[in-house]
């Protein structure tokens, strides 16, 4: 099951138990939490207007989902968090306040491993969320973690298919994430991250929120880098990172976003993250990816032969392969 049926299923059954009147669910980046792909049903959303809500969403530290897992709070509600005064988030202020919106509930997808996602469920119309309803979403997130971490694994394929972006493929935004210009590469790896039914000429919610990523280090309260790895199916990855286009890092200046194939690192870590393994486990699948036989491992890490055995024996375990090479194709995405 992809992540997106996945979460499609979840949405569907949580209704039923907790009803709500829209909802944002976007995946992220495990080490650097910054969003990749959006799922979401905002009624009365006009599609311009999302790079204005996704700032707004990473400018605001009220419930944000990294605020909250650093807190080590899996849910929360926005009329809790603010004592019942909704002005006190700036999203609410200036963006969900015109929608009608009296509550949102956020629910942190992440574990050990990395953060997976964040969802926003809404409630309109004067309606509110109960402690109880917090509570129950805080029993979910773990579980909603592990099913979006499993799904991020079953992408690796060692028999994916080439992504070519032999150019450079760049997007300006204004400061306001307006979109100026792009190059052609760009053009076409857009194309490649939309969906399907999606107009082909907009810029996808992965580049609008490594942009938004970045406004917010520089307004002091970042989320992570802003970087993010997005999947493409087909076992295809690809990097964005949104930069200042001024000398001087001036906020008024225009954002860069860039899209590049994902580096074999780049895709490692995703890769060893998603299927579960140990701080050690990733220091030894980074030495086999290099290419180190078992004693060259065990100098490096200080450890016998032995124990790099075993580490490798669960490294291919957790991961679902059977040789070096099976894991090491998986991980590359060819055959």
């Amino acid at each position: 099951m992809t992540a997106k049926a996945y979460r499609e299923r979840v949405l569907a059954e949580v209704r039923t138990v907790l009803p709500y009147d829209g909802h944002v669910w976007l995946l992220t980046d495990p080490a650097t939490r910054v969003g990749t792909s959006p799922l979401a049903d905002v009624p009365g959303l006009a599609f311009p207007d999302l790079p204005r809500l996704g700032r707004l969403r990473y400018l605001t530290t009220v419930n944000r989902w990294d605020r909250l897992l650093d807190e080590g709070r899996a849910a929360a509600t926005l009329l809790a968090a603010t004592g019942g005064d909704l002005s006190a988030s700036l999203l609410w202020r200036e963006c969900l306040s015109g929608f009608g919106v009296s509550d949102v509930a956020t629910v942190v997808c992440a574990d050990r491993f990395g953060c997976w996602a964040w969802l926003d469920l809404w409630r309109t119309g004067g309606a509110a969320y109960a402690a109880a309803d917090a509570a129950f979403l805080a029993e979910l997130a773990p579980v909603l973690a592990t099913g979006l971490r499993e799904a991020v694994a079953r992408t690796f394929v060692d028999d994916a298919e080439a992504l070519d972006l032999s150019g450079p493929a760049v997007v300006v935004l204004s400061p306001a994430l307006v979109v100026r210009s792009q190059t052609a590469w760009a053009a076409e790896a857009l194309f490649a991250l939309n969906p399907p039914d999606d107009p082909v000429s907009t810029v996808p919610a992965a580049a609008y929120n490594v942009a938004a990523a970045l406004v917010a280090q520089e307004a002091g309260a970042p989320v992570g880098e802003p970087r993010a790895r997005v999947h493409l199916g087909s076992g295809r990855w690809v990097t964005l990172r949104a930069d200042r286009m001024t000398p001087t890092g001036v906020e008024e200046g225009d954002v860069v976003v860039t899209i590049e194939v994902s580096t074999p690192a780049e895709r490692r870590e995703v890769f060893a993250l998603a299927h579960g393994l140990t701080p050690r486990e990733r220091e030894v699948l980074a030495e086999v990816s290099r290419g180190s036989d078992s004693h060259a491992i065990a100098g490096r890490l200080f450890v016998s032969e032995h124990t790099v055995h075993d580490h490798v024996k669960a490294v291919l375990a957790k991961t679902g392969t059977v040789s070096r090479q099976v894991l090491l194709s998986r991980i590359a995405g060819a055959a």
